[in-house]
């Protein structure tokens, strides 16, 4: 005697060998005997043998047609013998029964299970809707074929294309488009981003990183509405003062000038003048959402996308021969010794005399002829000498707060496209890329001026009770990073008691913020809590912080990456073979005269500050990749090293491959393991 039994889902059938009321026992071919519950026993048979009926039963239940056993099948719950004998005949044997069993147990949109061996017919509308999906499904599946092979054979279906950067870097895995890619790249061997580019999908790699950013950062496009531009209040007086800008040609966004009043008489006023955005845009107003979701102008060589409108920006930004409204801090301090006497802000008109460009004056405004050891013409010399000598003594005053001197010991690099900037750059564009040298006169100027801005209304929020956005740092120690938060905690790397950012409004979201609360203690002084926007454990500033700090996280590295784009396209211009460049850890070099980090083979047992000279053996624009070999040591021992800083941690991260979102496990067994991306 033989039975036919269900095994956890699946069907075998043996020799029984004994039984009981509630099981038996069942030798298999194999010869192995198992214990199986009497009530999973669906069929006994004294012929053919176990594996001829299980042969004979799958032939025949490809046979069954479906349509028509559905037809046959009875209203209510049946056995698998019962339709057997409405199929095939009033007499089927154990086979035709077998066979039964086998094809509805594996047509669960036909015949839904009610029991062992027991089935109902699904409704018909069921069955429609089931045979539509694995139609769906097969087309699919056809579909997913079809243009693995066009990727295979060096084709990009245009599907495929239009999904690109959602493939790469934000997929949804259960997409016919991913998909073919992931079958495509496993069947050719090769790496997704390489089997793509062969296809012509990336046919550019500079359109790559910035459609790739544009996809992840601004998915809903880069325009602006249609917006009123506020206009500012019409009755503010206006400032006893000429001020002046300083800032590179290219900047529109002119956020901040300066101005020196009273020199000669031995107590100066020092004008830090900040365009005033805050006083037209309200919180929660159209326009404010617009600046909150973008959070921060984003640069790039040869471009930007700005936080505000144009139209906005052109109505407040601090243009010359323009009263312009502005928040003022104006500070009085003793001509000779510098000491501060008083403080005050105002709100106010300002007119702006100038906007003097440090790319056309750094050359002429130098140390020497700010110190009066050289001869120089320029506007605003005296007031510009009186404001660099300021600057060395803040300067000098918060050295000695850092315990050690702030020093430049790299340059700053500047790029600059053909373009001009009147259209969007496609990275076919000549690139310049020229020097400035890290704490210039001018740069001193602005930058000690700013950080007095923010630092004296920092205090001032916390004075009068009011809440803003700060950055702190807590020590100077390696690994210890500036945050951003709530509380008025001192700034080690600035070597201030607290520091704000409010001197840039109208491209930093949380300069906006802080403005406004500025702007609420001018106006109110000690009641200013009560008026201001934002109250004291404002859920709200913690969430404009959290999503400022991921988006300007996200435009940085974007700038890093595409300007190391542009450093390597400047390689290939000018058609450089060999590098001389500075050894910082781990194989990583610094190139001595471009912003570029990379890594040089045989570098990795030298020490910091060791120069080589490195042979540039490949460039990869689309991974951003340089590839190396080292050609010599230049230097015989190592320079005094140069300690590591918070920015150097950043490029090394800048000079790490490109990672995908892709996973050619989806394809085959499940496994686990991020995508190459060459």
């Amino acid at each position: 005697m033989y039975a036919l039994f269900d095994d956890a889902g699946r069907f075998a059938a043996g020799r029984v060998m004994s039984e009981s009321d509630a099981s038996l026992q069942i030798e298999l071919d194999s010869g192995k005997r198992i214990k199986v519950k009497a009530a999973h026993v669906l069929l006994r048979f004294e012929q053919p043998t176990p594996a001829a009926l299980l042969a004979a039963a799958q032939r025949l239940a490809a046979e069954i047609d479906l349509d028509l056993a559905w037809e046959f099948a009875p209203d209510g719950d049946f056995g698998f013998a019962e339709l057997a004998r409405e199929y095939f005949d009033a007499k089927a044997g154990v086979e035709q029964q077998a066979g039964a069993l086998l094809r509805l147990f594996d047509a669960p949109h036909y015949f839904r299970r009610v029991g062992k061996g027991l089935f109902r017919k699904a409704p018909a509308e069921t069955v429609r809707a089931a045979l539509a999906a694995i139609e769906k499904k097969r087309q699919v599946a056809a579909q997913i074929e079809a243009w693995a092979g066009e990727l295979v054979a060096g084709r990009c279906p245009p599907p495929v294309r239009e999904q690109l950067y959602k493939i790469l870097f934000k997929p949804d895995k259960n997409a016919p488009e991913y998909k073919a890619v992931v079958e495509a790249a496993r069947r050719s061997q090769r790496a997704p981003l390489e089997l793509l580019k062969a296809a012509g999908a990336i046919d550019s790699a500079y359109q790559f990183h910035w459609r790739r950013f544009l996809f992840e950062q601004f998915p809903r496009g880069t325009g602006f509405p249609a917006l009123e531009v506020p206009a500012a209040p019409a009755d503010l007086p206006l400032a006893p003062v000429r001020a002046f800008s300083i800032d590179d040609s290219a900047t529109t966004e002119i956020d901040d000038a300066l101005s020196v009043t009273g020199l000669g008489s031995g107590s100066v006023v020092l004008g830090i003048h900040i365009a005033a955005p805050a006083l037209a845009i309200a919180p929660g107003s159209a326009l404010d959402k617009v600046a909150r979701e973008r959070l921060s102008t984003v640069y790039l060589p040869g471009w930007k996308l700005t936080m505000l409108p144009v139209d906005v920006i052109e109505a407040y930004t601090l243009d010359e021969g323009r009263d312009c409204p502005a928040v003022s801090l104006y500070v009085t301090l003793d001509e000779t010794t510098f000491e501060v006497r008083e403080h005050a802000t105002r709100i106010e008109r300002v007119p702006v005399a100038a906007n003097l460009r440090h790319d056309e004056l750094d050359e002429v405004i130098t140390e020497a002829t700010l110190g009066g050891e050289a001869v120089a013409e320029y506007p605003f010399s005296a007031e510009l000498a009186f404001a660099w000598r300021f600057a060395l003594h803040l300067k000098a005053q918060r050295e000695r707060v850092r315990g050690k001197p702030e020093t430049f010991t790299r340059p700053d690099y500047s790029f600059r496209l053909d373009t001009a900037g009147d259209r969007e750059p496609d990275g076919s564009e000549a690139v310049e890329i020229t020097q400035r040298r890290r704490g210039a006169p001018l740069d001193l100027i602005v930058s000690e001026a700013m950080i007095l801005a923010n630092s004296t209304w920092g205090g001032w929020l916390a004075e009068l009770g009011v809440p803003g956005i700060y950055r702190s740092q807590a020590a100077l120690a390696p690994g210890i990073k500036v945050r951003m938060g709530t509380k008025p905690l001192p700034h080690a790397g600035m070597g201030v008691a607290q520091y704000t950012w409010a001197t840039s409004p109208l491209r930093r979201y949380v300069d906006l913020v802080n403005q406004w609360q500025i702007v609420a203690c001018a106006r109110h002084g000690r009641t200013a809590a009560l008026a201001a926007p934002f109250k004291p454990k404002d859920a709200a500033l913690f969430s404009v912080i959290s999503a400022f700090d991921a988006a300007y996280s996200a435009y940085n590295d974007f700038q890093h990456g595409i300007e190391r784009y542009w450093t390597l396209r400047w390689l290939e211009q000018h058609g450089v073979n060999e590098l001389e460049a500075t050894v910082m850890k781990d194989g990583l070099v610094r190139a001595d005269t471009l912003p570029l980090v990379f890594r040089v083979g045989g570098c990795d047992s030298l020490v910091r500050g060791v120069r080589v000279r490195a042979r540039i053996t490949g460039i990869d624009l689309l991974t951003l990749d340089l590839h190396t070999s080292l050609l010599e040591r230049i230097d015989a021992a190592a320079l005094p090293a140069e300690a590591p800083t918070e920015g150097e941690e950043d490029e090394e991260t800048t000079a790490a491959a490109l990672t995908l979102a892709i996973d050619l496990g989806d394809a085959g067994d499940g496994a686990d393991a991020n995508a190459p991306a060459a």
